[in-house]
């Protein structure tokens, strides 16, 4: 029977080459399915890196629970990113062992809702199995920003540096392919000194001494960070810390705790009550000084508070009263002075025993 319809005729012609070219697909995916496995496994070529993840892209959380070997509870701490990223390059030499191998992406950031770091790294991935020495095995490291590795099967552990906030991760790693995003739950601090005027103390004898707040067996604090200058930014995990200023290296010390918060930088200025002191033993007001001398700081209760020995000794003293006892030539002279915040002087010390009456009387008055 003919069909008379050309409409229907052309129907007919395109279900059959419809069929034609579904019968073609079905073919070749049948051959490629039946190609040999050694081919498979022998071929040189690399698999077809993906698209690298967008770093803006919110973090989609892990379905597997990843074990925050630090205790900590920020939120995520470690989880896959948006979309699995193919690393372009192995870090294992040979195409064959890379085809054999994980791929780990890594990125980093401060908080959930910052941007992933681009400098400042530190990565390094640990073998979870002890060595000989009991020692966990470092497997790779790579230091900047975002990192890629290729890495055997097996149980391993991140760690996460960026200055001193750290993170340490459990993971764990097949032939597969896998994006992890880290948050460290960081920020930092910038330190500061000034006079209670205001005065910077930048330049000066001033460092800075970082501590937790928590108590080791000893009753000491556990100290982070030592000699810090003025104008240093230290990048912390997100806590409450003890910071001791030192103005000089004698008894101006100033204490404080200061908190860090995630994603922000805490600017700390300490402000310092003290000054410099220069002594001098004469024999007359504004004479030479006296070589070969020897001296002894004492506080009003009579605690010695510094010695030295020389012509001009110089110190930096924390505000209050104080008592100059100079030994020359077998003499020994005593002077009371005060030290006011900021007013940086030289004190005299007279032999003279009218002199240093008179200089006793004036600092009396004053």
């Amino acid at each position: 029977m003919v069909n008379s319809d050309p409409f229907s005729g052309r129907s007919a012609l395109k279900r059959a080459a419809k069929n034609s070219a579904v019968s073609l697909m079905l073919s070749a995916a049948i051959a490629m399915g039946a190609a040999p496995a050694s081919l498979a496994q022998t071929s040189d070529v690399p698999p077809t890196p993906m698209e690298k993840p967008d770093p803006n892209a919110p973090s989609t959380p892990s379905e597997e629970p990843i074990i925050n070997l630090l205790d900590r509870e920020p939120e995520p701490l470690f989880s896959d990113t948006l979309v699995p990223y193919a690393p372009a390059r192995a870090t294992s030499p040979g195409v064959k062992g890379g085809l054999r191998q994980g791929a780990l992406y890594l990125m980093a950031k401060l908080t959930p809702d910052s941007p992933p770091l681009n400098e400042g790294l530190i990565w390094r991935i640990y073998s979870e199995t002890t060595n000989a020495d009991g020692r966990l095995q470092l497997v790779a490291t790579s230091q900047g920003g975002d990192a890629e590795f290729r890495l055997d099967p097996g149980t391993y552990l991140i760690h996460t540096a960026y200055g001193y906030a750290q993170a340490t991760n459990r993971i764990v790693i097949g032939k597969e392919v896998q994006s992890k995003m880290v948050t460290l739950n960081a920020g930092g601090i910038k330190f500061g000194a000034a006079l209670k005027d205001g005065e910077d103390l930048d330049g000066r004898a001033v460092a800075f001494d970082l501590y937790g707040m928590e108590f080791n067996q000893r009753g000491e604090r556990n100290l982070i960070a030592s000699n810090v200058k003025p104008g240093s930014i230290l990048r912390l995990g997100a806590n409450t810390y003890h910071v001791v200023s030192k103005y000089g290296d004698v008894n101006a010390v100033v204490r404080a705790d200061i908190q860090v918060l995630p994603g922000k930088l805490t600017e700390a200025t300490i402000f310092h009550k003290a000054a410099g002191i220069t002594l001098k033993l004469v024999n007359e007001r504004g004479g030479e000084a006296i070589a070969n001398t020897t001296w002894s700081v004492l506080s009003p209760g009579g605690d010695v508070v510094v010695e030295a020995t020389g012509a001009f000794p110089d110190f930096v003293l924390a505000e209050g009263e104080y008592e100059a006892l100079a030994r020359n030539n077998g003499r020994t002279y005593l002077h009371t002075f005060q030290v006011q915040p900021g007013e940086d002087r030289e004190v005299e010390v007279v032999t003279s025993v009218s002199e240093l009456a008179s200089q006793q009387q004036s600092s009396i008055s004053n």
